[in-house]
C-alpha cells in the first residue's frame, strides 16, 4: 500500500509570501502622496517652470517680457560680480557647515544626557529659535557697531572694531550670526537622534573599558550618521536660500563682501529691474542646491538608507 504525502497547509502566518510573490513590503497607498505632490507642483514646480522661462526674457517687472534667447545668460555669466556672488556663496556655504555641525553635534549628544541642570540649560538655549532673523540682525547689528557697540562699552580694544564695515570681516559676522540662531535648531536634532541610541551600547563598552572620548567615536558618532546627513542637508540647502537677515544686517556690503547669490537675485531683479538677470540668478541657485544635496546623499551613502525601527 502507497502512503500518501499529507496536502501541506497554506501558511497563513502574516507577511508569509507565497509562491511567485515578490519581496514586496506592503506599505500605504500611492493616493495618499497625491495632496502632497499637488501642492508641490502647484507651488514649486509651475513656479521654477515660469522662473527658467523668465530667463530668456527682458522684462523690467512692468509690462510684457520680451523673447531674447540666451542673452541674459551669457551676460549674467560673464558678470564679475555674479561670478563672485557665486564664489562668495560656496565659501559660505563650507565655512557654515564647518562651524555648525560640529557645534550643534556637540550640544545636542550633551544636552541628551540626564544631567539635572539640562532641562533649564535647553529652554535657555534654543530662544534664539524663537527669534525672527529681522530682530537677530538688528539686535547684531548694534553690539556690532564700533560707536556704541559692544567692544566700545566695554573699551575692549580687540572688540572694538568696525565689524561689519571691513570687507575681511563682515562675512565671517555673518556666519557667526546665522550659527547663533541654527545652532540650537540642528543640536535639537542631534538630541534626538542620541536618545535613539541603546543604553546597551554603552554599558558593553564600559565593561570593556571604553572612555567617554572613545565611547563618543565608536558609538555615538556612527550611530548618528543618518542625522548628521540630515543635518547636514538642510545647512547645505538653508544656507543657498539665506536672505533675510544677511539684508538687514549688512545689505550685501561693505563693496560686494557679503553679497552672495540670494541678495543678489534680489538687488537684480528688485532694485535694478532686471528680471530676465535675476531668474538666470534663481535657476543658478535651484541647480547649485539640488547638486549640492544630491551628491551629499550619494557621497554619504543615504541611498541605501535602511530603517533603524525593528519591524518597519
Amino acid at each position: 500500500m502507497k502512503l500518501k504525502a499529507p496536502a501541506r497547509k497554506p501558511d497563513i502566518r502574516a507577511g508569509a509570501r507565497r509562491p511567485g510573490q515578490r519581496n514586496a513590503i506592503p506599505g500605504p497607498s500611492v493616493w495618499l502622496a497625491a495632496p502632497a505632490l499637488a501642492v508641490f507642483g502647484a507651488f514649486a514646480v509651475l513656479p521654477l517652470i515660469g522662473v527658467v522661462a523668465l530667463s530668456f526674457t527682458t522684462w523690467d517687472g512692468l509690462g510684457s517680457p520680451t523673447w531674447t534667447g540666451p542673452s541674459n545668460w551669457t551676460r549674467m555669466l560673464s558678470d564679475d560680480r555674479v561670478l563672485n556672488s557665486l564664489w562668495l556663496t560656496l565659501r559660505f556655504v563650507v565655512v557654515t557647515w564647518l562651524v555648525q555641525t560640529p557645534v550643534s553635534l556637540l550640544l545636542g549628544v550633551f544636552m541628551a544626557g540626564r544631567q539635572r541642570y539640562r532641562a533649564i540649560y535647553s529652554v535657555a538655549f534654543f530662544v534664539p529659535i524663537l527669534l525672527s532673523s529681522a530682530a537677530i540682525a538688528i539686535a547684531f547689528k548694534a553690539f556690532f557697531d564700533p560707536n556704541f557697540g559692544l567692544g566700545h562699552a566695554l573699551d575692549i580694544a580687540a572688540l572694538n572694531q568696525d565689524w561689519l564695515g571691513s570687507p575681511n570681516l563682515a562675512l565671517g559676522v555673518v556666519v557667526f550670526v546665522i550659527a547663533w540662531q541654527f545652532v540650537p535648531f540642528h543640536s535639537l536634532l542631534y538630541q534626538g537622534g542620541a536618545r535613539q541610541i541603546p543604553a546597551s551600547l554603552y554599558e558593553a563598552a564600559m565593561l570593556d573599558g571604553a572612555g567617554r572620548i572613545r565611547q563618543f567615536f565608536s558609538i555615538t558618532l556612527p550611530q548618528l550618521r543618518y542625522t548628521i546627513i540630515t543635518s547636514s542637508t538642510l545647512i547645505v540647502v538653508g544656507t543657498l536660500t539665506y536672505f533675510d537677515l544677511i539684508f538687514v544686517l549688512t545689505g550685501g556690503g561693505p563693496g560686494y563682501a557679503t553679497r552672495i547669490l540670494p541678495l543678489d537675485m534680489y538687488l537684480t531683479g528688485f532694485k535694478g529691474w532686471d528680471m530676465g538677470g535675476a531668474s538666470v540668478i534663481g535657476v543658478i541657485l535651484v541647480s547649485l542646491g539640488l547638486a549640492v544635496s544630491l551628491l551629499l546623499n550619494k557621497a554619504s551613502g543615504a541611498t541605501r538608507m535602511e530603517s533603524q525601527m525593528e519591524g518597519v
